[in-house]
């Protein structure tokens, strides 16, 4: 069985979006992934959309979109980005785990290339535990 797992951030338009598209490359065997925000942008940053076709060919736009938390079904953990912020308190049992990425909104291109690779090496090691959990 598939573990559910949610990528949050403050307004689901960057690091919970790239989370959320590496975690389906790389884990859709034993991951469903969402992402969701406590507020919500129009779209999905765009150098953080180029950036991943470029360095992995995934369309963002295409595949996924800003949710509120609200707008995800219930899963069994929680990874934040390090929003500093408190998520709204959801009403089950769920993990917990915060990145303490910085937004590289509004940065250059390599803060944004140094966060994508970061969110991909944590992304990996998170689905190498679900991966041991299940054995």
């Amino acid at each position: 069985m598939k573990k559910k797992v949610a990528f949050v951030c403050v307004h689901n338009s960057c690091r919970s979006q790239i989370a959320e598209a590496l975690a389906k490359k790389y884990g859709s065997d034993v991951l469903e992934v969402y992402s969701a925000g406590t507020a919500l942008k129009p779209q999905i940053n765009q150098d953080a959309v180029r950036l991943m076709k470029e360095l992995h060919q995934i369309d963002m736009e295409e595949t996924q979109s800003s949710k509120l938390m609200t707008d995800i079904p219930a899963v069994e953990q929680v990874v934040t980005m390090g929003c500093n912020v408190t998520c709204p308190t959801l009403p089950y049992v769920y993990e917990m785990e915060d990145w303490g990425l910085d937004d590289p909104t509004g940065q250059p291109d390599e803060v944004f290339i140094e966060t994508i690779q970061t969110i991909e090496q944590k992304v990996k090691y998170l689905i190498e535990q679900v991966k041991q959990a299940q054995r």
